[in-house]
């Protein structure tokens, strides 16, 4: 199993309950495959980079989910086929989940072996509020 996320771009003119209806597909599909959808987030209409089928706007979704392979060819298969949808990307994301929890962990080792900052013998004492700075010496002859 491995950490996926799905962003797909829908016509913006659609109900929401073709928009559900493509999330509902998409999470189908991974159930099916004895998958687990993690999240699913509805970014809502956003201007496009660039037209696509004569569109300015697309109405953006964001779905995370864990499943094989197979399972993320199967959903693009899908996507491709649908009409409603103008754009999909599909990223895979534990690698960089991985390499996050490894730099994390290598963190608090480098800390964990640190000494603890005492404070230096030859330190000054702490000024405090109000009182006036200490004079400096004049510089020159």
């Amino acid at each position: 199993m491995r950490i996926y996320e799905e962003l797909f771009i829908v016509d913006p003119g659609l109900p929401e309950e073709e928009i559900d209806a493509v999330t509902g597909m998409i999470e189908e599909v991974v159930k099916e495959a004895g998958g687990k959808v993690e999240k699913v987030e509805k970014w809502g209409r956003r201007k496009l980079a660039y037209r696509i089928q004569k569109k300015e706007e697309g109405y953006y979704v964001l779905v995370q989910f864990s499943a094989a392979g197979s399972t993320v060819k199967e959903i693009e298969r899908r996507l491709r086929v649908d009409e409603r949808v103008m754009r999909y990307l599909t990223v895979r994301i534990d690698e960089r989940l991985k390499w996050l929890e490894k730099r994390r962990k290598q963190r608090e080792k480098r800390l964990a072996k640190r000494p603890q900052a005492a404070a230096p013998a030859h330190a000054q004492p702490a000024k405090a509020p109000g009182a006036p700075a200490p004079a400096r010496p004049e510089g020159g002859d």
